[in-house]
């Protein structure tokens, strides 16, 4: 997908708010319909918590997150050219002290997230598709403690790939496909409660 793919905010606060894309087409971003089906998943709406938006690209995942409920959005990007859309995304949507944006890779990121003692209710996972490691940095999540209980993690993923449906701690809640795009969807259980659930949609 290229980077011109225009994106908007679909619903809440800053519904109908038009997003910038990153220039160029090493940022895809979230497609509209991908968007409203993982959120028709995950809430619609959210009642507070936190936000990260891990590989935030354009910041419309967490962007999209605040204006449905969630109280603040730490966004990550390690390209400064993301940074800056990202900033110009926050200002449009008029999200002001709800947003949290810092240019980090990834796992730098996390320690340093550790080290502030933040917790997140929801987590975005949406990497170049080249890279096929968010197991792993679901583990270093649940590692250094950045999860509230019952945390929801949303994977965005090439369709071509598949994620273990458990994992320690993370059970697969769902899975579904949009062309060449796959979403999967888990719940962190630290508790390893009896009553979690797991479900697979495919589309």
């Amino acid at each position: 997908m290229k980077g011109a793919i225009a994106v908007r905010v679909i619903a809440g606060e800053a519904k109908g708010r038009t997003l910038k894309a990153v220039p160029g087409t090493n940022t895809r971003p979230t497609t509209d319909k991908v968007k409203e089906a993982i959120f028709s998943m995950i809430g619609p709406y959210f009642d507070g918590g936190m936000a990260l938006d891990l590989f935030a690209g354009t910041g419309g995942l967490g962007i999209e997150a605040w204006s449905r409920g969630v109280e603040r959005t730490v966004f990550i990007d390690r390209e400064k050219i993301s940074i800056d859309i990202i900033r110009q995304n926050v200002q449009t949507a008029n999200m002001g002290s709800a947003a949290e944006i810092y240019r980090n890779d990834a796992e730098r990121a996390l320690k340093a997230l550790a080290k502030r003692g933040q917790r997140f209710r929801l987590v975005f996972l949406d990497p170049p598709y080249i890279m096929t490691s968010m197991d792993s940095l679901m583990g270093q999540l649940a590692e250094n403690e950045l999860l509230e209980p019952e945390a929801t993690i949303v994977v965005e993923h090439d369709a071509a790939h598949r994620y273990a449906e458990e994992m320690d701690g993370f059970k697969q809640i769902k899975h579904a496909k949009y062309g060449d795009t796959a979403v999967s969807i888990y719940k962190y259980d630290n508790e390893d409660s009896p009553d979690g659930r797991e479900t697979d949609d495919n589309e």
